[in-house]
């Protein structure tokens, strides 16, 4: 087998920059359909009760979320929710529980096998200084940098976007009012994207499972409440499944340490697509027409189902092809050599790999 499949290998020059340095996303023009409201006010007009002092934490939250004036997104929402999400337990049940010492030591001996075992398949050397076991909330709190730098400038654009709609003369008289949708906005994104990062800790087992590098550089990870949930029921011995998870992790980490344009062009995508975001002004003034006035819930009803969810562009059809190309091609790669590190070692290696 090559040591570099895929046109992968060490590079000449070790500041060699990015070939396509552009950025696309998977992301996607669509107004989140989150309501942070929901959560403030779901008790009242249901039959349920509530206290003054809850009424009154409702309204202080919402003078939080209107008076909110950073990015895009809500990122301190955003965490409060993704942590809300986690304490609420998995998809499949399991709660989140801290890391204890035998489970950090168990991970850094796998991630320590792991890269010894890759030495061998491999001309890619090592690309994590330190290996940690993570709780899914320890996860959220590690990646929220990355899910940033992801994020905000398709949630930018969209915001850029929808403001474009409005005719120059109405923007510059409903500059307050403006302020306060983009601070509910901000509010909606943060929502959205808390509930699904939140989700997603649920059931990653390392920082690289979906083909991008969420950890801090040179941090491999694995979060062993995810790695028990993965190997139940498969009849594998939890330290087969420990070790071939590592395997993965360690591989994707020596990819991105060691292809230095790599990082640079996955993440370029999100950018890339997010600059082809528009929004057909007279198909949305057709849609907007069509709505009720005295049916207020109607909005938020069409705005669920992505009324102002813009159609992909030529370019952005381009930048996703490009972007599931190169992930294809990370994926394929850390598949080849980690079934060839785990084969001579692991009984139940090929097993794991079609799980």
């Amino acid at each position: 087998m090559s040591n570099f499949p895929f046109g992968f290998g060490l590079p000449d020059d070790p500041d060699d920059g990015d070939p396509g340095k552009k950025k696309d996303g998977q992301g996607g023009g669509e107004l989140p359909g989150g309501d942070p409201l929901s959560a403030m006010f779901g008790s009242l007009g249901a039959g349920g009760q509530m206290s003054p002092q809850d009424l009154g934490a409702a309204f202080q939250q919402l003078g939080q979320l209107l008076s909110y004036e950073g990015g895009p997104v809500n990122w301190e929402l955003a965490q409060n929710v993704a942590r809300q999400t986690v304490a609420q337990g998995a998809a499949d049940g399991s709660k989140d529980a801290s890391v204890g010492r035998h489970e950090r030591e168990q991970v850094e001996e796998a991630m320590r096998l792991a890269d010894l075992w890759l030495d061998g398949v491999t001309a890619l050397p090592s690309g994590a200084g330190t290996a940690v076991a993570w709780s899914r909330a320890e996860w959220i709190e590690a990646t929220l940098p990355v899910w940033k730098e992801l994020v905000d400038p398709v949630a930018e654009r969209v915001g850029a976007a929808m403001s474009d709609v409005l005719p120059e003369e109405m923007r510059a008289m409903a500059g307050p009012l403006l302020g306060m949708m983009r601070s509910m906005g901000g509010a909606m994104f943060g929502t959205q994207i808390g509930q699904a990062v939140g989700m997603l800790a649920g059931e990653v087992v390392g920082s690289t499972d979906i083909g991008l590098p969420l950890a801090p550089a040179g941090k491999a990870a694995l979060l062993p409440v995810n790695v028990a949930a993965f190997g139940e029921g498969l009849g594998v011995p939890q330290d087969e499944v420990r070790l071939y998870l590592a395997l993965r992790e360690a591989a994707h980490q020596r990819l991105f340490a060691h292809v230095p344009w790599l990082r640079s062009h996955l993440f370029g995508a999100v950018d890339g697509y997010a600059r082809g975001i528009q929004v057909d002004t007279d198909k949305l003034e057709g849609l907007v027409g069509q709505l009720d006035p005295s049916r207020p819930e109607e909005l938020q009803e069409k705005l669920q189902q992505g009324l102002f969810q813009p159609e992909d562009t030529p370019q952005q059809k381009a930048a996703l092809a490009r972007l599931e190309t190169a992930l294809a091609l990370v994926e394929g790669w850390v598949d080849a050599v980690v079934h060839a590190a785990a084969e001579p070692h692991l009984p139940a290696a090929s097993a794991l790999r079609e799980t």
